[in-house]
């Protein structure tokens, strides 16, 4: 199986930039070591993959640089370790490299390998679906194999001569079918008598700054239509804590919003599922608010010049960009995008769903489909693709 005769496994080398990449890679290396027990794992990963058994090189938080300013600020040390990275795996010459997301690091490295000879596999699609297709075609000069987590991508793949499976999403096999609310609601020490809005304005800071002036002021209009309503709002992280407080105290209504607002660290899933409504930011929230089975509305603004520029540009393929109405092909939930996101009408579609609860049981079976139809054992899927290209190009 393996090149290398001294050994009964394959080598297979693994690079996770983030937190969710280092999950992934966990749940793949658990997979793979069941099908190739000798197996040695080595690369750029986590916590999560070094208790998986990966020989880690370098931490994933290495290459967690956010922001363009940030961005030149190190790269003189993400330059380095590119380098001295693309050394060290042409010195132990795996029989595969797997880079899980982190596309602006893995794809330039999966296609410097792949021009040395190389297999290479690219774990998470970016979304092509949404932004400029062409890039498929990009993804396939750099990885030998897409495994990706939605199953429109690799039609879209198709089209361009790339090999690109669906293996389903992990978050799908994680996550109930059943959400228990109750116990949900009994775990945050919220009141079950009383409606509660789940606020999340994301977990980057310039997220928070955009969104968190809208959600707050929306927040304003509910209470004064309902004096009880129990509003939480999860933080991710202490940077996304500060920026939210920052935000909240230079709200005209913060003296009277800042008692009745209860801000959470982390625990999003929990307060997703115990939640009437869900306020959210468009991106993967969305997805797991699907999964918890509550209705949302999905707000999603960026910078004024950013904005003119992509749909100038015809930049942006699609007119639904929230996953729950991707993955539907269609509207399923209100999404209220740049000139439409104003606190007047994100209270009016948040009021749709407290105030009405056939609005509100109406997306539950819709949401199931969408959780059955992603839920396919990924990791399992996954390693079976990476073992498929592995015996392929091995012959055996």
């Amino acid at each position: 199986m393996s090149t290398h005769p001294d050994q009964s496994g394959p080598r297979i080398a693994l690079c996770a930039g983030e937190a969710s990449g280092d999950l992934l890679g966990a749940g793949l290396i658990a997979e793979l070591r069941k099908r190739y027990p000798g197996a040695q794992f080595a690369g750029i990963g986590g916590d999560r993959m070094r208790a998986a058994g990966l020989d880690a090189w370098h931490d994933a938080s290495e290459l967690a640089v956010m922001g363009l300013a940030e961005v030149l600020r190190h790269l003189p040390r993400l330059l380095r370790l590119r380098r001295e990275f693309r050394e060290r795996l042409l010195q132990w010459q795996p029989d595969v490299y797997i880079g899980i997301d982190a596309p602006d690091f893995n794809l330039g490295m999966e296609k410097w390998l792949r021009e040395r000879g190389m297999r290479t596999v690219h774990y998470v699609s970016p979304s092509v679906w949404a932004w400029r297709e062409k890039r498929a075609e990009k993804i396939g000069r750099s990885a030998d194999r897409v495994l990706c987590l939605f199953p429109m991508e690799p039609a879209i793949y198709a089209k361009h001569g790339v090999d690109a499976r669906f293996v389903g999403h992990p978050l799908a096999d994680e996550m109930p079918l059943d959400p228990d609310r109750e116990a949900a609601r009994t775990q945050l020490g919220l009141d079950a008598h009383r409606k509660v809005l789940a606020l999340l304005p994301g977990s980057r800071v310039g997220e928070i700054e955009r969104l968190g002036p809208d959600f707050l002021s929306t927040a304003s209009r509910l209470l004064a239509g309902d004096p009880t309503l129990q509003i939480v709002v999860p933080m991710a992280n202490e940077h996304a804590r500060e920026a939210f407080q920052r935000v909240l105290a230079a709200h005209p209504d913060s003296v009277s919003l800042t008692p009745r607002l209860r801000v959470i660290a982390g625990q999003a899933r929990t307060l997703m599922i115990a939640s009437d409504v869900i306020l959210l930011a468009s991106g993967t929230a969305t997805l797991e608010a699907m999964l918890a089975k509550r209705p949302m509305v999905v707000a999603y603004k960026v910078a004024p010049l950013t904005y003119t520029l992509v749909k100038g540009l015809g930049l942006l393929k699609v007119d639904t960009y929230s996953l729950p109405n991707v993955l539907a092909g269609g509207r399923v939930v209100p999404e209220l995008m740049q000139h439409d996101c104003t606190p007047e009408k994100l209270a009016d579609a948040v009021t749709r769903f407290l105030h009405d609860p056939g609005a509100a049981a109406e997306l539950e079976p819709k949401f199931r489909e969408l959780h059955l139809q992603l839920r396919q054992d990924a990791s399992a899927r996954a390693a079976d693709a990476v073992a498929e290209l592995l015996e392929s190009h091995h012959g055996t």
